[in-house]
């Protein structure tokens, strides 16, 4: 599993003209998942990412109760090594990632966050307004 982190100040996804998630101050989480990813890998993104020390004074949103967007996004899976076309293969089938994904958020919420989400296989317009910028990716 693979995570991009961002800081934002604010942070939304619309799917055709509808805000579907939103958020201010928080983090931005775009979630990748690989084929050898399972149900405990989600766990351990969700606690790397609720206690990543990215906030100001070098807290976390678990220290902070900062709200977290979470946005699936396959193509951090993405292989562009060769040529000039990506490469998917890395990539987990909808029908293997998007329950991983539901049990990052899942992990999140039982954890205590405030979660919001993108729409799983709709096409997302994603807007941010980074702080910082602060960006880390996660690699599990």
């Amino acid at each position: 599993m693979r995570a991009v982190v961002q800081t934002v100040g604010r942070a939304s996804v619309t799917v055709d003209g509808e805000v579907v998630g939103a958020i201010a101050d928080g983090l931005l989480v775009l979630v990748g998942v690989t084929h050898t990813d399972t149900v405990e890998t989600a766990r351990t993104m969700a606690r790397k990412v609720h206690e990543l020390r990215i906030l100001d004074d070098e807290r976390s949103a678990a220290d902070t109760d900062a709200p977290i967007l979470v946005v699936s996004q396959f193509t951090l899976y993405g292989d562009a090594r060769k040529g000039r076309r990506p490469s998917w293969t890395a990539a987990a089938p909808a029908e293997v990632a998007e329950p991983l994904v539901e049990a990052v958020v899942e992990a999140l919420r039982q954890r205590g966050a405030t979660v919001h989400t993108g729409r799983f296989r709709a096409h997302m317009l994603v807007e941010s307004v980074n702080i910082g910028p602060r960006t880390i990716l996660l690699d599990l």
